[in-house]
């Protein structure tokens, strides 16, 4: 089950296709801290989706950690901006969400708690320097994003491939797409 903006069960919502195309360009940039246990979802969700997929020219994967302002030039380079997250919506461990809009703020990348600044503030610097991408938040809700551990919990290992579908699927929406690594 994904949660769309809001945090409101319900079906997955996706773009309008009306201007997405191969030509749009993609960022899905997987934000977060690694140190913190499930405070990296983002970011480990980011290098399964690099090491099991090979994606369109107009598809971007990128690890913003917790860069901030720093990803300006990144983001300012994209159409549409698909950040992958930890979000703070209040349902139990491993639930997937979709956020737009002013909901983009449960995502911990977009809430200054554990970032140098907000990622809404970096779309607002984004905008007035005179490009802001379409954003949207594919995110889970954390178990523990508070204890100094490099791993995600287990609840997030195991619903990781959820999370991974979500986001392959807005990059599809958006006007990307992909083939799957053959494993050895």
């Amino acid at each position: 089950r994904i949660h769309d903006s809001g945090l409101a069960p319900g079906p997955y919502t996706p773009y309008s296709l009306e201007h997405m195309s191969e030509n749009t360009s993609i960022l899905v940039l997987g934000v977060g801290n690694i140190l913190y246990t499930d405070e990296g979802i983002g970011v480990r969700a980011v290098e399964r989706l690099s090491a099991g997929y090979t994606f369109t020219p107009n598809v971007r994967l990128m690890d913003g950690g917790t860069l901030g302002m720093r990803l300006m030039d990144a983001i300012m380079d994209c159409d549409r901006l698909i950040v992958v997250d930890a979000v703070l919506g209040g349902d139990e461990p491993g639930a997937v969400y979709r956020l737009t809009g002013e909901d983009l703020r449960k995502s911990l990348g977009f809430n200054d708690s554990m970032h140098q600044t907000d990622l809404v503030d970096t779309l607002i610097f984004c905008e007035l320097a005179g490009h802001r991408p379409d954003a949207v938040v594919i995110g889970m809700e954390p178990q523990d994003y508070q204890t100094l551990c490099p791993e995600v919990s287990a609840r997030s290992a195991e619903r990781m491939p959820l999370l991974c579908d979500a986001v392959l699927k807005e990059i599809r929406d958006a006007g990307g797409d992909w083939t799957t690594v053959p494993s050895d």
